[in-house]
């Protein structure tokens, strides 16, 4: 592939012997995607290429972020990582950047001058011309290969255009010099044939983060860890102590014939997200998300039990803070509101594959989660919010962090459980202090 420089007397070819063979090897041995890439770019800038920043971009798979960016400039600490919000493909600076350009016209290679007289085509190029850098290019390497079969060639880009309405996925690597006569076109072609080898090594542990992230997103950190290292034999579970979270929210079914459906959808996801991000901040892990209402757990494996307990007395005092205030805002908005149901219980459950043969799910049963489901269910009979076991209580301890704001109840049957059990509620005027 050849780009047009400026005159200037060539420099030499570059020394990458056995730079490809490095590459590969990393890329087998699975190394983090920032960690592959800082080495890459200073083997490449230690053989003479005398870029001063470069940058590889790569979509992903993340409920919150739709692609990764890193930048690497020499003498730099590491390298700059910069997760990319997924609203950013709506915003000016994605639609006016040079991946964007390449991605949907179906370009695989772009070369500009920074140093002319041009308007400025991409924003990023007004900070790159402030760096004082002369010389931009760019490639494209697109997971499907068709897409680089008979592209176009013309002004400095090569590739073709992808079908209508789609637009070419891929690693996307640039690099910019400030050297006045800009990149030689012998040595950018040998980067250029290098990065083949640095897109694959690049994938192959982003696939495996992928994989990561969308395990986690539905089964939680643990369990997806679990799943992601090979526990995944039905049957296979373990007896564990954990404090169990059941929670759900009260006024959900009769608002479902009320809100249209992207409503409905919307204030669910919102309330959800104001009762999960307690159990988040207190070292819980959510299991599943059951219609408006969730199963948790905080695993008392390796650590004191009474810490467990009070992370978990914790969260609960957080969410019965955030919900209200939440309501607040939304009340005050003209949106319709709704309150919480929490169970809080402590006991042995089996934790790991439950299911059909092709199937199966990562979660907890066992006569605890039954309890802690049975205690939830009186919340509303007992006009309370939360509810406390006394299994729970007696494990959480006294203190500051402890159970010196719950208070009785009484002893209640709980359905199919033989013998009536004594709860607990949170004192109302109760705050967690900081």
């Amino acid at each position: 592939m050849t780009f047009k420089a400026a005159d200037a007397a060539p420099p030499g070819p570059l020394d990458f012997d056995g730079l490809a063979l490095w590459l590969v090897e990393r890329g087998m041995r699975g190394l983090p995607i920032g960690e592959q890439l800082a080495g890459y770019c200073q083997r490449i800038f230690d053989a003479g290429f005398p870029m001063k920043r470069a940058q590889v971009g790569m979509g992903t798979l993340h409920p919150r972020y739709g692609a990764h960016t890193f930048v690497w400039r020499p003498g730099a600490r590491g390298i700059e990582y910069t997760p990319r919000d997924r609203s950013i493909e709506g915003r000016e600076a994605y639609l006016r950047s040079p991946i964007h350009h390449m991605r949907s016209k179906g370009i695989l290679s772009f070369r500009r001058r920074l140093d002319g007289g041009d308007p400025d085509q991409f924003l990023i190029f007004l900070d790159l011309r402030a760096e004082g850098l002369t010389d931009y290019a760019a490639q494209l390497l697109p997971y499907d290969p068709a897409t680089s079969e008979a592209g176009s060639q013309e002004a400095g880009v090569t590739g073709g255009p992808p079908a209508p309405g789609q637009a070419l996925d891929g690693i996307f690597f640039s690099c910019a010099t400030d050297r006045p006569e800009g990149f030689d076109d012998g040595q950018l072609d040998q980067v250029v044939r290098t990065l083949p080898y640095l897109a694959l090594a690049v994938k192959s542990r982003l696939t495996y983060d992928v994989a990561s992230t969308v395990i986690e997103t539905y089964l939680g950190g643990d369990a997806g860890h679990r799943v992601l290292t090979g526990q995944i034999e039905r049957g296979s579970a373990e007896a564990i102590r954990a404090v169990i979270w059941f929670s759900d929210l009260r006024g959900f079914t009769s608002l479902t014939d009320s809100l249209p459906p992207g409503v409905l959808v919307e204030m669910l996801d919102d309330y959800l997200d104001a009762m999960a991000r307690p159990v988040h901040d207190n070292h819980g892990q959510i299991l599943k998300f059951m219609g408006d209402g969730l199963l948790a757990t905080f695993d008392l494996t390796d650590r004191d039990e009474a810490a467990v307990c009070a992370d978990a007395l914790a969260a609960a005092r957080d969410l019965r803070v955030a919900i209200p205030a939440f309501n607040r805002v939304r009340a005050a908005a003209g949106k319709p509101v709704m309150d919480f149901g929490l169970a809080l219980h402590l006991g042995e459950v089996l934790y790991g594959n439950i299911g059909a043969i092709d199937r199966l799910d990562f979660t907890v049963i066992g006569p605890a989660v039954n309890e802690a489901s049975r205690i939830q269910a009186l919340c509303r009979p007992l006009e309370r919010n939360i509810l406390i076991s006394s299994t729970f209580r007696a494990a959480v301890g006294c203190g500051k962090n402890g159970s010196d704001d719950l208070q009785s109840l009484g002893f209640h049957k709980l359905r199919g459980v033989g013998q009536a059990q004594e709860l607990f509620a949170l004192v109302a005027s109760a705050v967690r202090a900081d």
